[in-house]
């Protein structure tokens, strides 16, 4: 690995750790001869899935696109990066276990639209806002509905298996 700040092929690994739910591991190192420290990458290479878009161009699958796309969504959020490369992660893996070498846009979208609520609320709007394309508020007033919902309707279902749970625990 070469040094990008004075350019020595000789460095040393200081640390390494899995990250994206060990689908990458992350290497911390130190060039040997400016003493500088920087951090590298290391993925499974896999084959080429390529993206068929809306007007049905086609372009390489591109998680570093993905990546951007929900780090300006989640901009001034609590989630972390670790947080956000181990959900691309999971959408990449998701889009890989397929097994097709083409993936229309749509379906990542709606992968990503699935579960970017559990991440962060905010960030699902904001993303919903550019992949919905909203032209007003009405389609804020709709996603915020659908959110309102799920949590109702994940509230019900835990309070009735706690409910459930505890007769059990009573007989």
């Amino acid at each position: 690995m070469k040094c990008h700040h004075c350019g020595s092929c000789e460095n040393k690994v200081i640390e390494s750790r899995d990250v994206a739910d060990g689908e990458a591991i992350r290497r911390r190192r130190e060039c040997l001869g400016c003493g500088h420290r920087f951090t590298t990458y290391e993925r499974l290479e896999r084959p080429s899935l390529v993206v068929v878009k809306r007007d049905g161009t086609r372009q390489l699958f591109s998680r570093e696109k993905l990546l951007d796309g929900l780090q300006h969504a989640t901009e001034k959020t609590n989630v972390t990066t670790l947080q956000l490369e181990s959900f691309v992660a999971k959408i990449e893996r998701e889009l890989y276990e397929r097994g097709e070498p083409e993936v229309n846009s749509k379906d990542i979208g709606e992968l990503v639209m699935a579960q970017l609520p559990e991440l962060s609320e905010v960030a699902y709007v904001r993303f919903a806002s550019v992949y919905r394309s909203f032209k007003d508020i009405t389609g804020f007033e709709k996603e915020l509905s659908k959110i309102r919902e799920n949590k109702l309707g994940n509230e019900n279902t835990d309070l009735k298996t706690q409910a459930k749970n505890k007769k059990t625990k009573n007989k």
